[in-house]
C-alpha cells in the first residue's frame, strides 16, 4: 500500500506562496505555578495576548495546557543571555490538566507544612 493510499483526499500543489508557521517546544523554568496560571522564565519573549500550549512537568505527571500571556517583561541580562520572565493566564484547562495542577499543589502545600 503506498503512502497515497493513505490519505484522506489527494494533495494540491499550491502555485505561490502559502504561509505558515510551526511550534516548537523550547525549554522554559516555571517560578510559579497556581490553579490558575503560572510565571515562567524563558530566553525569548512571549507576545502578550498570545495563546501557546505549555508541557508541564508535575512531578510524576505531565500535562499541556493552553495558556494567554499577560505579561512579559526583561527579568536579567547575563553577558551573553537575556532571561524574560511572563505571566500565563490558564485557558479552559482540560479535566485532566486541572486535576494534576491541583494535586501537585496539594503535594507541595502538603511537604512544606511544619517549616
Amino acid at each position: 500500500m503506498g503512502a497515497d493510499d493513505r490519505r484522506e483526499g489527494p494533495r494540491i500543489t499550491i502555485l505561490g506562496e502559502l504561509r505558515g508557521e510551526v511550534m516548537v517546544f523550547q525549554p522554559m523554568t516555571v517560578t510559579e505555578v497556581s490553579r490558575g496560571g503560572a510565571q515562567v522564565e524563558t530566553a525569548f519573549p512571549l507576545q502578550l495576548d498570545s495563546l501557546h500550549d505549555f508541557r508541564l512537568s508535575l512531578g510524576t505527571r505531565s500535562v499541556i495546557v493552553k495558556g494567554r500571556i499577560v505579561h512579559c517583561r526583561i527579568a536579567d541580562v547575563e553577558e551573553e543571555r537575556v532571561v524574560y520572565r511572563a505571566g500565563v493566564e490558564f485557558v479552559e484547562p482540560s479535566e485532566h490538566a486541572r486535576v494534576a495542577i491541583e494535586a501537585f499543589l496539594d503535594a507541595i502545600n502538603e511537604s512544606r507544612k511544619g517549616f
